[in-house]
């Protein structure tokens, strides 16, 4: 059965997506500037170095090297969304570059095709003109491979063992230094960890690696004409209709991504109109969830899981007759069993969504599990309960208890948190439980739909 695109999509790639194409339109901010423009200088300034000191090897006509440079810009517009990074297929022309032009001009040239990639929407004014330091900045990697054949002396392009030696070592430069410059620029521009984009890179060096021995082919081609230079050109058309494919699945994921989040919202308006508590309720231990999940730092496809699950987790009480929800004293039997049938009836109701919101309904299930396993519906104890639901079940219970009900009046703070940590290791997770209390005493906690919390939390902190 094939994945769905939810299925198949990451989390920390779909969000590294997203801002790379929320910054693509948007100028530099003062951080960025700095980091872009000292890696696009000091890339200038060791490329100009190399040209001025290198070895003057013989050129090749002019129009190759229009030609070359004009191919790279093409192939530099051929992107491949990969998490927030992009592979390219320059490696095809950049492989022909390596063996046709001086080694020490090659990062020159390289730099002249990838600014000439970015013309279109500067002229455009699609993206600001500053943003083509981004493109600029990452064309350290032509340098690693210039060095090797400048220092080992550039081979003719041939299947000859010393060709193919030189070759690897010039690729494994290229990569190395690909990847270092890579990591520190974004870590050092966007705070993004190089892990984050370990995985992206990964693939796009992947690519950059099967493109190698077809820049090869073309290139020994180009022994017997010039000409021959031309010989990628059709698979970089088959290129560009495979990434205006991409492209659109890139789209409907981010797309389906927030259909998904518009339709937990949507949810919990509608148990918002049902009853006013559970909807307000559900925002709240929304926030609350958040920052526990974020003192735990859970992995990413949790935390997405934690916000939908924190809306979603009472969506089955639409079920519940309105005159038990709102019943002023305690339940009877009967209508005790109606309520607790709401986590079940939650899951039905999210896998008839399908996607990723059956992943959640399986969650919300497990919300009224106990850590002693004297819980509800399956009777789950300890680490048998999804992380997630243990953290939704706590940041519920500390909401309920500060909330004003028809039957009883809300608890202040410290009431509720001592009532909570009575109950650590019985009813809740003991870690959960510890890390909730300590962000809500140190008025870390997200409170702000909860204004009178947030007073109380404040003077707490400060007494």
């Amino acid at each position: 059965m094939p994945e769905t695109p939810s299925a198949a999509f990451d989390p920390v790639a779909e969000q590294l997506l997203a801002d790379a194409r929320a910054r693509e339109g948007s100028s530099l901010s003062p951080r960025e500037r700095v980091v872009y423009w000292t890696s696009g200088i000091g890339f200038l300034a060791a490329a100009g170095a190399l040209a001025l000191f290198g070895q003057r090897g013989a050129l090749p006509p002019a129009w190759v090297d229009v030609m070359l440079v004009a191919a790279f810009a093409f192939a530099g517009r051929l992107r491949f969304e990969i998490g927030g990074g992009l592979a390219v297929a320059i490696q095809l022309v950049f492989v022909e570059m390596l063996f046709a032009l001086p080694p020490a001009q090659l990062p020159l040239w390289a730099a002249a095709g990838a600014i000439a990639s970015e013309l279109p929407e500067t002229i455009l004014r699609i993206h600001p003109p500053e943003r083509t330091l981004v493109r600029l900045g990452s064309c350290w990697f032509a340098l690693g491979p210039a060095l090797v054949f400048e220092f080992a002396g550039r081979p003719s392009a041939s299947l000859h063992g010393h060709t193919l030696l030189l070759l690897t070592a010039a690729v494994v430069a290229q990569f190395t230094l690909d990847f270092v410059t890579s990591a520190a620029r974004e870590w050092a521009a966007l705070g993004i960890r190089p892990a984050e984009l370990a995985e992206g890179l990964a693939s796009v060096l992947a690519i950059d690696f099967v493109l190698t021995p077809v820049g090869l082919l073309a290139a020994i081609g180009a022994r017997h004409g010039d000409a021959a230079l031309l010989l990628p050109l059709p698979l970089l058309l088959l290129f560009s209709l495979s990434t205006r494919d991409r492209q659109q699945r890139n789209d409907q994921a981010l797309e389906l991504s927030s259909a998904y989040r518009g339709t937990a919202f949507l949810l919990g308006d509608v148990v918002e109109a049902d009853d006013a508590y559970t909807g307000a309720h559900s925002r709240d231990v929304l926030d609350l969830v958040l920052a526990v999940a974020d003192e735990l730092s859970v992995d990413a496809r949790s935390r997405l899981n934690a916000e939908f699950v924190a809306l979603l987790h009472d969506v089955g009480k639409i079920r519940v007759p309105a005159e038990i929800i709102n019943k002023p004293g305690p339940l009877s039997p009967e209508e005790r069993a109606i309520v607790n049938m709401h986590t079940i009836e939650g899951q039905r109701l999210l896998e008839r969504v399908g996607g990723r919101l059956a992943e959640v309904g399986e969650i919300v299930r497990s919300c009224h599990e106990r850590w002693d396993g004297g819980g509800y519906p399956d009777g789950l104890a300890g680490e048998e309960i999804p992380l997630v639901a243990r953290i939704v079940a706590c940041c519920d219970a500390f909401s309920a208890m500060t909330t004003h009900r028809s039957y009883r009046r809300a608890r202040t703070v410290e009431a509720a948190l001592v009532e909570l940590e009575a109950s650590a290791g019985r009813q809740f997770d003991p870690e959960v439980v510890a890390v909730l209390a300590e962000l809500i005493r140190s008025g870390r906690a997200g409170l702000g739909r909860r204004p009178e919390l947030v007073e109380v939390t404040a003077a707490a902190a400060t007494s």
